[in-house]
């Protein structure tokens, strides 16, 4: 039986106090974090095969059915705010198309031919990057789509929480995090999905920041589409070249990011 699927280490839930189900949930989310550090040479062979690709117009592609597929399209759709980068450098694409985000789609993550089929609607080149999210390391979907990628001269990588899995076999780049039994017996939206989170965080965060996405520490590309929004990049623009908030704000709105005011300030001196 699969680490995923095997029996939870705690029983009789439903007689715990709710402060013991915290405490317990809580317990077995610290090892999730130690999981993941365990495969940190995995994950940053992938990102060094990402960023030169992506330099060269490559696209970065996640592919999952159900839970690991919102976790992707959740780590895609946070890019192009955070980064200010184009919508299509960075795609989530679920099993059984938008409907799923928030509905089950029957059968979707059954077809092993769809996911190529999904991805060529966005086009594709040699540069691009497919990377097959699946705790169990089995969904058809996922394994299908990647080796299609793969068999198409596509980088291709995968996050499972499995050892051997046929999605890890298929791939070039394997990510196995094992976290062990989940708390609720193969509820994978826990621990696996905790992982599989932390994990896209690392391979997106510092593929923009090798992008050049970030400078300093700050988002300085990020899009000014709410106020918070607006006031942290005043606020960068002031730290940035000594204006006060007025004038931070104003070069801010007239150059569209911060990256943009603080060159156009300092081309004046």
């Amino acid at each position: 039986m699969s680490t995923t699927e095997s029996s939870s280490l705690y029983d009789n839930l439903e007689k715990m106090d709710v402060l013991s189900l915290l405490q317990n949930i809580n317990r077995e989310d610290k090892k999730v974090a130690l999981a993941v550090e365990e495969k940190l040479p995995a994950i940053q062979g992938l990102v060094e095969m990402i960023v030169p690709r992506m330099n060269e117009g490559g696209r970065l592609f996640y592919i999952g059915a159900g839970t690991s597929g919102r976790l992707g399209i959740l780590d895609a759709s946070e890019c192009p705010p955070t980064y200010g980068v184009p919508f299509d450098w960075v795609v989530g694409i679920i099993a059984g198309g938008d409907t799923a985000i928030r509905k089950a789609v029957e059968n979707a993550e059954d077809d092993a031919n769809q996911a190529w089929h999904d991805i060529q609607q966005y086009g594709f080149n040699k540069h691009d990057i497919v990377i097959g999210i699946a705790a169990s390391g089995t969904t058809p979907y996922v394994i299908g789509g990647v080796k299609a990628a793969k068999e198409a001269g596509l980088l291709t990588g995968c996050i499972t929480c499995n050892l051997g899995t046929p999605l890890a076999a298929a791939v070039d780049c394997p990510i196995e995090v094992v976290v062990g039994p989940e708390f609720v017996t193969g509820s994978t939206r826990m621990k696996a999905g905790t992982a599989q989170k932390l994990v896209l965080n690392m391979i997106s965060t510092t593929t923009m920041i090798k992008l050049g996405r970030v400078k300093g520490n700050k988002m300085v590309d990020m899009q000014l589409s709410n106020q918070k929004l607006v006031n942290r990049g005043t606020k960068m623009i002031m730290e940035a070249t000594g204006l006060d908030e007025k004038e931070a704000q104003a070069y801010l709105m007239q150059h569209g990011s911060v990256r943009s005011a603080v060159e156009a300030f300092f081309s004046k001196k």
